[in-house]
């Protein structure tokens, strides 16, 4: 660039030197200032022309190659980007052996995930509000090709019925979606966030067993960045505790299946010797003396309140649901659930400890023709799409007792200074019939049988990975938006 300012420079002198002997010859002054003010002009404009083209080819704009992994510093989406481009970490097959080689998972199908943007997605951009907080419990699944953090050979904890992979279920579309807000984005579950965030705390998932199954989720993706030490189990292994201590971060399941002062005369199997004895206005306290230790908790209710029980309050009996034969009042299921869900937000809104507390809705089954112990099955290979299905009305009423307690309880947590957030995942759940173990909660359960032999069903848990992973993405968003 120098060289050509030099060479313009020099043409432009060359030139007006040339225009004064002229001038001088001609011996004329109006003319000779003319012609100095023209060549002084022409060498601006040289000089100008010469740094704007060279200023233009400095700073053009610099091309990135499609074909390298980037990251876009875009807060809680440059995880998302980064994730997309992760490869898969390998599957323990169930073909040959309980312990065998570890095999790569099968891509996306691609017919799968084409037919769904094509019909449902295709030039389809997510809407994004202008200010204020969106309904991330309101949208529908999407197609994830980048797949799960995790699977059965990367996680050891993932508890034998609902390890879907290893038990040999042939299908693997249901962990390529992921849910999708309509009204917001929800990046992907950043584990290495999360530990941060978390780092001196300590979370808890207080109920049944399907927060037992959403806290192996949550285990199983978290020790993909920090490897977890088991330190607590009870002899059934249904209350647990894990430490991750490079961030001080402590994660419990707490066996509290109708958080309320309950006798269960019932095995692992569901098989029940004697009626349940349930004292609605005293809450278990093999949480509540807990519950001191806690930073954050997940709660819920949900399926056991459904079975047969005999209702107690102030050591009295008040009635029953599904008693009969024992001349007590049936006052229906419903009953107790209000009297339960209420004693327990009233417990975490009244406490001197603050604890943020996530009140889970519940969560339907999707057994057809029939239930868990008489034949009911589900072998649904993708998510329903909105207006497909309707949620049934036990399941209405259990979530209409959820959304009016929480309504009350959230106003009084407010006052006292508690942070109380539902956690209401039944709509996103019920769109998911193919995330279940199904006949699958047992390892190779049709060997040596016809495939279209009758096998126990499990339609209410989900598979890990699975349908459930997608509730970390939520937790995250509601706890860093907090």
């Amino acid at each position: 660039m120098k060289q050509q300012l030099k060479n313009s420079t020099s043409t432009g002198t060359s030139s007006s030197s040339n225009n004064l002997n002229n001038v001088k010859r001609n011996n004329n002054p109006l003319l000779s200032s003319i012609f100095v003010k023209f060549a002084i002009c022409f060498l601006l404009l040289g000089l100008v022309y010469r740094l704007y083209s060279s200023s233009f080819v400095q700073f053009s704009p610099i091309e990135i190659s499609s074909t390298e992994t980037t990251t876009i510093d875009g807060g809680d989406d440059d995880r998302e980007v980064v994730v997309a481009h992760k490869t898969l970490p390998p599957v323990v097959s169930s073909e040959s052996s309980p312990v065998s080689a570890t095999t790569d998972p099968p891509p996306p199908p691609p017919s799968m995930v084409d037919l769904y943007l094509d019909e449902n997605n295709k030039n389809k951009t997510t809407p994004q509000t202008a200010a204020g907080e969106c309904d991330l419990f309101v949208g529908d699944w999407v197609p994830d090709p980048a797949g799960p953090y995790y699977t059965n050979s990367t996680c050891f904890s993932i508890e034998a019925h609902q390890n879907c992979m290893m038990n040999g279920r042939p299908d693997t579309d249901y962990i390529y979606w992921r849910w999708n807000p309509r009204d917001c984005d929800l990046p992907k579950f950043n584990g290495e966030k999360f530990l941060h965030f978390m780092r001196n705390k300590s979370l808890a998932f207080i109920g049944d067993s399907i927060m037992r199954n959403h806290a192996q989720s949550l285990l199983c993706t978290l020790s993909q960045v920090e490897e977890a030490l088991d330190v607590y189990h009870d002899k059934q292994y249904k209350s647990r505790r894990w430490s991750f201590p490079v961030h001080n971060f402590t994660l419990s399941v707490v066996w509290a299946p109708f958080l309320a002062k309950a006798t269960i005369f019932e095995d692992d199997n569901g098989v029940s010797t004697d009626i349940i004895q349930l004292h609605l206005d005293e809450l278990d306290a093999v949480w509540t003396q807990q519950y001191k230790n806690f930073d954050y908790i997940f709660t819920a209710g949900g399926k056991w309140f459904l079975k047969p029980a005999v209702y107690y309050e102030n050591n009295t009996i008040v009635g029953c649901h599904g008693c009969q034969g024992k001349n007590i009042t049936e006052v229906g299921f419903y009953y107790a659930y209000r009297k339960v869900v209420n004693s327990t937000l009233k417990f975490v809104t009244s406490s001197k400890h603050t604890v943020y507390t996530f009140l889970r809705t519940t969560t339907p089954d999707h057994f057809e023709n029939g239930e868990w112990h008489n034949g009911g099955y589900c072998n649904r290979t993708k998510p329903f799409r909105d207006g497909e299905v309707d949620m049934n009305s036990i399941d209405g009423i259990l979530r209409k007792i959820e959304l009016e307690e929480f309504e009350m309880a959230s106003g009084i947590g407010s006052q006292n200074g508690i942070t109380l957030k539902l956690f209401d995942t039944s709509y996103l759940s019920l769109l998911r019939p193919d995330g279940h173990p199904g006949a699958y909660r047992n390892f190779q359960p049709f060997a040596g049988k016809d495939k279209n032999a009758k096998v126990q069903n499990d339609c209410l848990h989900w598979c890990l990975p699975g349908p459930i992973d997608s509730w970390n993405d939520l937790m995250l968003k509601m706890v860093l938006n907090s």
